[in-house]
């Protein structure tokens, strides 16, 4: 009987094309009451009256109101302040048109026009699923019900991106990974907090991977500041950009972390270095540029000393292997009999002394700070 009271709430909104020939008091009610995801809010929707809707065909980043029609993998939004908004059939939505690459996951593009799609991803990404992991649920349903718009046009997230910024920290460290779920964000997690103990000013921020506010918040957490990802740079997700696009993210967000002055910044890069933007990233000139030392953080042995071997080939400084791995002291003796870098764990990681030894500008970059504070 509940079930059935749910999909009768849904089924009685108005369709797609009934909605669109609402007045505009109606969809100003309507975006008003809208569930708003952290994909969405550096926009500001908070002028409904000049906001209306559209029903042009989607690009990366426009904004979307929709309605949910059928729960699935994600039955929660997240909203701009990291809460898990729980989610009904019948409400209305918004969120960004963003592809998804997540094996663990979905694999997903934006698609052609308004027809049903999915919710691929729990910060607020819509999509068209091509293909899914075999362990989860299908995806969360949603009917689009037009494209958010003012008078200069569509919402895309670019509108209220931060501005290009130029510069660098005096030590930059990338967190990368053998896959999702590797410990990348963990391990990055554990980094920051043992630089801060140490007594450095800590930046830190995620280049690429699919808006959600989890990473972001377990940095700030472990007392960076300032916290950027992509979505501040305008993209609901870096699946599918051109490679000059990503590389100009890195660029960007580093720029503003050095902005901010910090002693050092901790990045991370989403998936596994043999994700297309991942691997064309750190392969590229700006990479090598921007980045001083890369801790990989690995699910198993054979993981990490494959990928240690893949980085070392191509002249990036790897200074140690950690992540999930590290839960296993038999695993991590196995890595650490096949690889000349160390394996360290997560705790380990938040020891400054144990940062000191894998890290030598640390010292030297605490003496400068101690001097001129």
């Amino acid at each position: 009987m509940y079930q059935a009271t749910l999909a009768d709430a849904a089924a009685a909104a108005p369709s797609t094309a009934t909605a669109m020939k609402m007045a505009p008091a109606d969809w100003s009610q309507r975006i008003v009451r809208a569930k708003k995801a952290y994909s969405v809010r550096r926009s500001d929707l908070t002028r409904t009256e000049d906001l209306r809707v559209c029903a042009e065909a989607p690009r990366a980043g426009d904004l979307v109101l929709a309605r949910v029609t059928q729960l699935g993998m994600h039955q929660h939004l997240e909203s701009a302040d990291g809460r898990r908004q729980k989610l009904w059939p019948g409400d209305d939505i918004v969120v960004a048109y963003g592809e998804r690459y997540a094996p663990d996951q979905f694999e997903a593009i934006v698609p052609d026009d308004l027809s049903p799609c999915q919710l691929v991803a729990g910060g607020g990404v819509a999509a068209r699923v091509l293909t899914r992991h075999a362990s989860i649920k299908p995806a969360t349903q949603i009917e689009p019900l037009g494209l958010l718009a003012d008078a200069h046009g569509v919402l895309n997230l670019q509108r209220a991106a931060l501005g290009e910024a130029r510069g660098r920290a005096p030590l930059v460290i990338a967190v990368l990974g053998a896959s999702m779920n590797a410990g990348k964000t963990t391990t990055a997690a554990h980094i920051i907090a043992g630089l801060r103990r140490a007594g450095l000013r800590v930046g830190a921020a995620k280049i690429t991977g699919t808006g959600a506010g989890g990473d972001r918040w377990l940095m700030c957490d472990a007392g960076a500041s300032p916290v950027l990802d992509f979505t501040d740079m305008g993209f609901a997700s870096t699946a599918g950009l051109a490679s000059s696009t990503v590389e100009t993210i890195l660029a960007n967000l580093n720029g503003h972390l050095a902005c901010a002055a910090v002693d050092c910044a901790v990045i991370e890069v989403a998936d596994g270095v043999l994700q297309r933007e991942t691997s064309a990233l750190v392969q590229s000139h700006r990479f090598t540029k921007y980045v001083d030392a890369v801790v990989f953080a690995a699910p198993d042995a054979l993981s990490a000393i494959a990928g240690v071997r893949w980085l070392e080939e191509r002249a990036l400084p790897v200074v140690a292997v950690s992540g999930v791995l590290t839960a296993s002291p038999l695993a991590s003796r196995e890595a650490a009999a096949a690889l000349t870098v160390p394996t360290i764990t997560i705790e380990e990681l938040a020891t400054p002394s144990v940062l000191f030894k894998i890290l030598p500008k640390v010292p030297q970059l605490l003496d400068h700070a101690n001097r001129y504070r």
